[in-house]
């Protein structure tokens, strides 16, 4: 039987980032993973679909500028857009596992049971470790309706090998609106099905309505309050039929209606960890309901956007915390980005936090369209309503529209962390013209 110190179950960016500080301690690591070493994000999530987004983004750059300088706007080839993808995911798995293999850490192929607290079973052999990690992340949720065997995933997405005629995603979380614009872009008749009126609800809604007119305006068609409750299968492709009289026909359906965490296979009673169907129940220091597991990233049970960089930061906490730091973990604002059309993104608190507190913070609405930097792109959309402390000055959130909104959501994120005021940012000279170059007119 295997012994370590501590023994990482799953490796995703979370779970292998934190093996290799540990390793760096000079602890005996062990990692273990039954699927894509890599985990979803390089190797079916963020990383291969913000390389199907580059393809959405030179179209639609392109189209804005027809009669300005371009004469036509380009086409996506979908088959030799999925070939480029490839050469970003096809490495992933098998590069990871080397990596971690050539820093000496022990890697484990299969799925995990626990035994008890100190003892897993991986496939035909057990493992016993002073320390575990469960840094199992999420998966698509696939919802309980009649013929849900039809349902294709975010998985299927990213992996097609070509664009059907017509497609149709039911729910409309981040998935539902980035994928929508993506097959919309490359010509497919695009439906969103979702049961009530209020999809990404975590944003706020007056930017949910400009970034729902956006993708109308480029076709893509909304259905709301509609519980589906059956889809069948038919000649033409797929029926979506609900209680209420509502039918769509489409050659493809998705289920977009969130993701559930990896914790239901891997007998955790059995060792004494509480869980849910919202993740693994941690403390501030990460810590399960039994004390020598830990548990990170997209699992566990938390309040925080279940996000990468989030997971890289709980792995960095978690290196910190084994090396003796016994502070709690605390989270700094943490931007989050809807890849649609245009970029959506927000950090920090939203307008409906602070409305009723109107003598202690300030709202700016901002119509940036006409603004240089996104006049030059001729862009229909571009929005912030930026949040300041009446008191300090400083800036305590944002929410940004614009194809510029993923990389300038950055700069708001280290403002309200580091408490930046006006005066402070005079302080620096930006290049110019750039969207960090607005930052002094924005704040």
């Amino acid at each position: 039987m295997d012994k370590f110190d501590v023994v990482i179950i799953g490796a995703g960016p979370g779970g292998s980032a934190l093996a290799y500080d540990l390793k760096a301690q000079n602890l005996n690591m062990a990692i273990v993973e039954e699927n894509l070493w890599g985990g979803t994000c390089p190797n079916r999530g963020c990383d291969p679909k913000k390389v199907l987004i580059s393809a959405l983004d030179a179209k639609r750059q392109a189209e804005h500028l027809v009669g300005k300088g371009i004469q036509k706007a380009p086409k996506i080839e979908w088959a030799d857009l999925m070939k480029f993808e490839k050469t970003f995911t096809d490495p992933v798995s098998s590069g990871t596992k080397k990596g971690l293999e050539d820093a000496d850490i022990s890697v484990i192929d299969g799925s995990v049971k626990f035994k008890d607290a100190h003892t897993i079973q991986v496939g035909d052999k057990q493992v016993k470790a002073d320390k575990f990690v469960i840094a199992t992340g999420a998966r698509p949720g696939i919802l309980e309706i009649d013929g849900k065997e039809h349902f294709k995933t975010s998985t299927d997405f990213l992996k097609m090998p070509t664009m059907p005629k017509s497609v149709t995603f039911v729910g409309g979380g981040y998935i539902a609106f980035e994928f929508a614009a993506i097959a919309s872009a490359a010509g497919a008749e695009v439906h969103i099905v979702h049961h009530n009126d209020r999809p990404l609800k975590a944003f706020p809604a007056a930017d949910v309505k400009r970034l729902i007119s956006q993708l109308e305006a480029n076709g893509v068609q909304f259905h709301y309050g509609v519980d589906v409750s059956r889809i069948e299968k038919n000649e033409q492709g797929y029926e979506l039929v609900s209680a209420q009289g509502f039918s769509l026909q489409t050659d493809q359906v998705f289920c977009t209606a969130g993701r559930v965490p990896n914790d239901d296979t891997l007998a955790l009673d059995q060792a004494g960890v509480t869980f849910s169907k919202r993740g693994v129940q941690v403390n501030d220091h990460l810590q399960t309901t039994t004390e020598n597991i830990f548990a990170l990233g997209d699992v566990v049970d938390k309040k925080q956007p279940k996000l990468t960089p989030v997971s890289g930061f709980e792995a960095q906490y978690l290196a910190q915390e084994f090396a003796g730091d016994q502070t709690a973990i605390a989270y700094p604002a943490i931007p989050t980005v809807v890849y649609g059309e245009p970029r959506l993104a927000m950090v920090g608190l939203k307008a409906a936090d602070v409305k009723e507190k109107a003598d202690q913070f300030e709202i700016k609405d901002l119509d940036l369209t006409g603004w240089f930097t996104y006049r030059r792109l001729n862009e229909p959309l571009a929005h912030a309503t930026v949040i300041t402390s009446k008191k300090t000055g400083a800036v305590v959130g944002a929410s940004l529209m614009s194809s510029e909104a993923d990389d300038l959501i950055n700069y708001f994120a280290m403002a309200i962390n580091g408490q930046l005021t006006p005066e402070n940012l005079k302080q620096t000279i930006f290049a110019y013209p750039t969207a960090a170059s607005d930052l002094s007119y924005l704040i």
